[in-house]
């Protein structure tokens, strides 16, 4: 279904249900266009811009997402006229959103715009004569695009270069978007310039799984999309020493350098963790990173740790990943693991009940990868013994294959092992008390969940007296950096880690 259709059914839908108070409100608001779940609107000030978020958009984005089965998102641009309201505001709708090429009273664009949608960098609506701009608010420049019409004369675009290594599924439209991992996915849209603050560099960190790679696989889909003639380099850590040594070997330091400094307008670097104690790759990557972030080049680096935990790693390179945005990604919560399994089911065309995905979201809380390959499992064996996906089918073959330790131990015998080896209750590991002893056994059990269970954060919340996920987070942290640092802290962690080994077996 056309993006501009799928926008009028939305609205069709959303005015029945209150038409006097949707023409009042949306004679204020203007569609700029929808690419991979990311819906632009511009609203004539702030005031109106709250109200339909409040008010207006849940009911279209509930709409939109059960048309597609996308994670839908908003991107706001505030202020500017409007020359398409979505109403007129007398009562009468505005005419349906066209597509741009069959508006008789608009000219054919004699250059190719950043989007097929007609958007900039900045979310913000081009005019159909309108080239790219050379400067642009949120730092983006158009040399790419000139260059495109100065060496095709007439303004042919030319064939943008493939991108290798691209997951043609890994969108931000398949990407789903929970509490676990809402700032990196916000972070990645802004970078990919679908609004917001854009940040550089943007460092993504997380554990085997999560969704990093999924996210940055997505920025370069919504950057080429945008901008055809940019320059993007997606390569692994691995990849880029393997690539630096080639060039070493066969005397070709310029053309590397060329390729990574000068000729780059989007870096993507996954796993850069594999860059430590490479130091002559370090020292070259080192260079590569200020010539992009000098030029104001986006750059985005995907690690399993934090910069501060990247051992062997030079400080003056850690130091400038903390430049732009440090976002992690936590494993997903029940919630967002059932949507999920959903998504997963719905993009391969697996028949899934209810009451089987919910089984499957709580059995697998590991890791996002584990979770889908949990459920293709489940149905290519299903396929081949001509049985359906049902509740008795998924729990004999997650017995199978599931772990025993895993699966019996859970949050209960650690808060329980916890208790006895510190000498406490159960009840003050949940309680409201602040008592530093009790404080220092909860952040224990915190952490100890969190490494052996891989609960997610809103989930450890809840177990241990319904606290706010910062909370688990900032208390994990603590623990973590003091087992680096104090003896003591160390000891307790290896007899606890000895009793639980031996309660799970």
């Amino acid at each position: 279904m056309q993006h501009d259709t799928l926008w009028n059914e939305a609205v069709a839908f959303t005015r029945a249900k209150s038409p006097a108070s949707f023409e009042q409100w949306f004679s204020g608001v203007q569609f700029d266009g929808m690419t991979d779940g990311i819906v632009s609107l511009r609203a004539r000030d702030e005031f109106v811009r709250e109200w339909v978020d409040q008010h207006f958009l849940p009911t279209m984005i509930d709409f939109l997402r059960s048309q597609t089965g996308w994670s839908i998102q908003i991107a706001w641009c505030v202020g500017g006229d409007l020359d398409r309201p979505v109403a007129l505001g007398n009562g009468q709708p505005a005419l349906p959103v066209r597509p741009r090429a069959m508006m008789p009273d608009r000219p054919i664009p004699p250059v190719r715009l950043a989007s097929s949608e007609g958007l900039d960098a900045d979310g913000m609506q081009l005019t159909e004569i309108e080239p790219p701009r050379s400067t642009r608010a949120n730092g983006w420049n158009g040399h790419a695009a000139g260059r495109e019409v100065g060496q095709n004369g007439g303004g042919k675009a030319s064939q943008p270069p493939p991108i290798e290594g691209l997951n043609p599924k890994y969108t931000f439209g398949n990407f789903v978007v929970g509490p676990s991992n809402q700032l990196a996915h916000a972070a990645a849209i802004a970078a990919a310039g679908g609004g917001g603050p854009r940040h550089n560099p943007l460092f993504l960190c997380g554990g085997t799984g999560l969704g990093k790679t999924h996210l940055v696989h997505a920025v370069a889909h919504r950057f080429r999309t945008e901008r055809p003639s940019s320059r993007i380099l997606y390569v692994s850590a691995e990849k880029f020493v393997n690539e630096f040594v080639q060039s070493l070997q066969e005397g070709r330091m310029n053309e590397f350098r060329a390729r990574y400094r000068e000729r780059c307008d989007l870096l993507l670097v996954d796993d850069i963790q594999f860059l430590a104690s490479k130091t002559q790759t370090q020292e070259e990557f080192f260079h590569a990173f200020n010539a992009l972030h000098q030029a104001d080049k986006q750059i985005i680096v995907t690690s399993d740790k934090y910069p501060q935990q990247l051992e062997k790693m030079e400080e003056r390179l850690v130091s400038r990943f903390s430049w732009g945005l440090v976002a992690d990604i936590q494993g997903p919560e029940l919630e967002t693991r059932v949507a999920i399994l959903r998504k997963k089911a719905q993009i391969e065309q697996i028949d899934l009940a209810d009451e089987v995905v919910l089984f499957l979201a709580q059995a697998i809380r590991s890791n996002v990868r584990e979770l889908e390959g949990t459920l293709i499992r489940l149905a290519a064996k299903s396929s081949l013994l001509g049985k359906h996906v049902d509740l008795d089918f998924a729990r004999q073959e997650l017995a199978l294959t599931s772990n025993p330790r895993a699966s019996e131990a859970g949050v209960d015998d650690i808060q329980r092992v916890v208790c006895h080896h510190f000498k406490l209750r159960t009840s003050d590991l949940v309680s409201k008390d602040r008592h530093k002893s009790i404080a220092f056994a909860r952040h224990v059990a915190m952490y100890l969940c969190k490494q052996r269970l891989k609960c997610s954060f809103p989930e450890l919340g809840r177990a241990f007296g319904n606290r706010d996920h910062t909370t688990v987070m900032s208390a994990v942290r603590k623990v973590e950096a003091l087992r680096t640092s104090d003896p003591e802290v160390r000891a307790h962690l290896e007899a606890l880690e000895r009793k639980l080994g031996t309660t799970a077996d």
